[in-house]
């Protein structure tokens, strides 16, 4: 016969282990971590408690328009006559040597420059230089700051784009909402405070792929995800309670289950027991704040066609920037809107114009919108993609119908408007072929850490401590931008 004690530990499971030693290995860190707000699913102030913000933030929120698949800053805001002068003649030996390309163009032997698709010109009291491929986008030109030197690691998209927004190219690290949702809280009771939305364009030209990382909580617990809003039908799924099921039946049962949840968690001490009962909350509670978010017949008609024709469509880009103003008025503290469309290999000469068509006015309105309201002296905005688009041809000069351009992560732009970034300037500056940063060169890494200040945390202090070693969104550099700040 086993021994008693023998007995007890070979019946002893992994989970029950560690859920015992001291009431769990979670418990110790409970303190720190929870209050009993957050349990609920309302607005709460952020994991780091009292230690965020840093300092004063400037902004109380984000609006991040990303544009996957890598706009041509060439064409849309980075000016460069010698490229219509050195139309169809081949870039310089030295700025291509030893760079890397996609497999697109990386054997690609010829390298002709190609003009601008369109037509530039300065706009506003700022002289800014904007394309006509972008009209609306230039009327609020004196309220951007463009950023003309931003480079990036990674010449592919996914990696590039999970760089900008985990700070590693690789999938497992926090979203940058989910950072600032662990750190700083939410603001809003009936609503998430981190909401992503997708969108592409109406050709489905690009192959892009949302994936579910961008908006992850990485090694943070998972209540600090991103909630991903459909692009049809209900933006969340089971809004409305099945047939015989009340509100008040649905409350007493999501009472009860909640109070089976605590037990587990006085056991276990699992934060994954604390995202479970938070999203059941927070379930309850958007299927009351939902319907009237999305509901558009409180807008003026002028707002509606500020935004464009397809602000009705549901998954359009326009819809979610019209989301996104609505989210950020309610509280909403991150809303990330990623729009796929822009990776033109082949379709330059005629998918361009399209993918402006489509995404120029809600951008625009969206600044104007926010003005209008008092809310863009406390929400900040951003619009670029993970990379540019090479200056040189990609494809053969002679098949014009064929014309594209290759990613290109050695210089780019993107821009900014509203709390803590001065409006009307531009920063930084690309070579006479838009090939590579001059002056005042910016890495990912810089963008994040500003982001960061603009929201009062220094990004140096603000770590997680996962797998003995302590992370930052900016991994191991990055320097705030302060020739932008306002």
């Amino acid at each position: 016969m086993m021994h008693p004690i023998i007995q007890h530990q070979a019946a002893m499971t992994r989970r029950n282990f560690f859920g015992k030693m001291a009431q769990g290995l979670g418990v110790a860190a409970l303190g720190s971590l929870l209050n009993p707000t957050p349990l609920m699913g309302s607005a709460f102030r952020g994991i780091e408690g009292s230690a965020l913000p840093h300092f004063a933030p400037k902004a109380k929120r984000i609006i991040y328009l990303f544009q996957n698949g890598a706009p041509s800053h060439v064409d849309l805001f980075d000016y460069k006559p010698m490229l219509e002068r050195w139309h169809g003649k081949q870039i310089p030996d030295e700025l291509v040597q030893g760079k890397r390309f996609s497999t697109m163009t990386g054997k690609q032997q010829n390298r002709p420059l190609i003009s601008p698709r369109g037509k530039f010109a300065q706009h506003g009291g700022s002289g800014a230089w904007v394309s006509d491929l972008m009209p609306e986008t230039a009327k609020v030109a004196d309220d951007l700051c463009f950023i003309k030197s931003m480079y990036t690691e990674s010449v592919n998209h996914a990696p590039a784009i999970t760089f900008f927004l985990t700070g590693a190219e690789q999938p497992g690290r926090p979203s940058m909402g989910a950072w600032l949702t662990y750190g700083l809280g939410s603001t809003s009771d009936d609503l998430p405070a981190f909401v992503a939305m997708t969108s592409r364009d109406k050709e489905a030209s690009c192959g892009q792929i949302f994936y579910d990382y961008y908006w992850g909580s990485g090694f943070l617990p998972t209540r600090f995800q991103g909630v991903k809003f459909r692009g049809g039908g209900d933006p969340v799924l089971y809004l409305k309670n099945p047939p015989g099921m009340s509100r008040q039946i649905r409350r007493e049962m999501l009472d009860d289950i909640e109070l089976l949840n605590e037990i587990n968690l006085k056991q276990y001490g699992d934060p994954e027991i604390i995202t479970r009962i938070a999203q059941y909350e927070m379930a309850y509670k958007m299927q009351m704040s939902v319907p009237e978010l999305t509901d558009f017949s409180t807008e003026p008609q002028h707002i509606l066609d500020m935004y464009g024709p397809d602000v009705h469509r549901k998954g359009s880009f326009a819809y979610n920037c019209l989301m996104a103003r609505r989210l950020a008025e309610r509280g909403v503290r991150f809303v990330q809107c990623m729009h796929a469309g822009w990776d033109q290999h082949r379709n330059l000469n005629y998918q361009l114009k399209t993918q402006c068509k489509d995404t120029d006015a809600p951008s625009a309105a969206l600044i104007r919108d926010l003005k209008q309201r008092g809310m863009l002296d406390d929400t900040l905005v951003i619009w670029g993609g993970e990379f540019g688009r090479t200056p040189f041809l990609q494809g053969k000069i002679e098949d014009y119908n064929n014309w594209g351009r290759d990613h290109h992560p050695y210089v780019f732009t993107l821009w900014m408007a509203g709390a803590g970034v001065k409006p009307g300037i531009t920063y930084g500056a690309s070579d006479d072929f838009g090939f590579n940063p001059v002056e005042n060169k910016v890495h990912v890494h810089d963008f994040q850490a500003t982001l960061m200040h603009i929201l009062g945390i220094d990004h140096e202090l603000f770590t997680f401590k996962h797998q003995g070693r302590r992370y930052r969104l900016t991994d191991v550099h990055g320097e705030v931008i302060q020739g932008i700040l306002a």
